[in-house]
């Protein structure tokens, strides 16, 4: 199992750009979604297993938004405690899309792996993505 938190303010996968040079058109993600695709892998790399996990994998990711400014203190509390949840834009699947492409090749082999996934936003006041992936024992397997 591997366990670990980025912090800072979550950011969700922009839609992809597209430029054109000599008539060949090239997609490219938008650079606030690509520094913190870059941000992630660093600090995914300081959980790197010796070699990337194979087999089948579940990932578990809870996205931690910053509370808004404009919540009462009643509003807040709530947030805090996880009564009170998101449910604005961006959607929680941007979240996991680009936290999924940050770690290929760097935790597992390929995204394929992943198949299970259970993905949440919360608020908090610590701004922060909390990874987990297991390995799932195939049937035969031990250890």
């Amino acid at each position: 199992m591997i366990n670990f938190t980025v912090y800072g303010t979550p950011v969700a996968q922009g839609r992809p750009r597209f430029s054109s040079k000599g008539g060949m058109v090239k997609a490219y993600d938008p650079k606030k979604s690509k520094e913190f695709k870059k941000y992630v892998k660093l600090v995914a790399a300081e959980h790197r297993p010796e070699k990337p996990l194979e087999g089948p994998l579940q990932l578990f990711i809870r996205v931690f938004k910053p509370s808004l400014k404009s919540f009462s203190k009643k509003k807040h509390a709530a947030a805090e405690s996880g009564e009170l949840r998101p449910t604005t834009k961006p959607d929680v699947d941007n979240y996991v899309k680009g936290i999924k492409d940050a770690c290929n090749g760097v935790l597992w082999r390929d995204d394929s792996q992943i198949v299970e996934l259970l993905a949440s936003k919360w608020y908090s006041e610590t701004p922060r993505i909390e990874i987990m992936v297991v390995p799932i024992k195939e049937k035969g397997e031990t250890g």
